[in-house]
């Protein structure tokens, strides 16, 4: 499953956030699977494409940063997939 995955940096904002990463790395459980992201202009929320194989196989992850940030989880699905199946024949 694609999970889009919306990030709102908690005070005192990204700085904290990037110490601990280049300190531990994103800190993925086994069997997710990191995308791609992208940060506001604002600096203070993150966009995430993960994969993974339910919504709690992303709990571990959230549990190592959820003291810095507060998380927005999302089941998406490739534009494609979505309109092959919701198109009439």
């Amino acid at each position: 499953m694609l999970f889009m995955i919306i990030e709102r940096f908690k005070p005192p904002g990204a700085a904290p956030i990037g110490q601990r990463f280049r300190a531990t790395g994103r800190m993925l459980p086994d069997g997710v699977t990191y995308h791609a992201s992208w940060v506001d202009s604002t600096g203070i929320q993150c966009f995430q494409i993960m994969e993974a194989p339910d919504r709690q196989s992303l709990d571990p992850w959230i549990e190592h940063w959820s003291d810095l940030v507060d998380f927005e989880i999302i089941p998406v699905e490739k534009s494609a997939d979505f309109w092959s199946r919701s198109l009439p024949e």
